[in-house]
């Protein structure tokens, strides 16, 4: 898996163009307990950081905002029904959406896992 991420806290795995997005563990950690996520319709279009869905927890609620152009292909359904896979497994069962990537170069401007860490450890 060759994770990017963004300075809001969300991960992107592109695949071949087709990329999956969730929230980082740093993210859930400071939301605490998900009790309900908001995704984005499939088939609906964002820009770069538009805000594509909301995640709610116990202590706050928190935008999840679109890490790179494009077209949401799938929304993780068992994430609906079960929203605490964002906390037990936010890298992996608990991702929210996947993406058609129109501007794949856009990729490149996000943080490398080295660069989030050194970011999460600033804050």
């Amino acid at each position: 898996m060759s994770l990017k991420y963004t300075q809001d806290h969300e991960w992107i795995d592109d695949q071949l163009g087709t990329a999956t997005v969730g929230i980082t563990a740093h993210a859930q950690d400071a939301l605490g307990d998900v009790v309900f996520v908001d995704l984005p319709e499939v088939g609906k279009t964002y820009a770069q950081g538009e805000v594509a869905g909301v995640v709610e927890s116990v202590k706050a609620a928190a935008d999840v905002y679109m890490p790179i152009d494009g077209e949401i292909v799938e929304v993780n359904e068992a994430l609906r029904a079960d929203p605490a896979l964002a906390n037990s497994d936010p890298l992996g069962q608990g991702w929210f959406f996947k993406v058609k990537l129109t501007q794949a170069a856009q990729l490149d401007a996000l943080l490398d896992e080295a660069a989030y860490q050194k970011l999460t450890a600033d804050a």
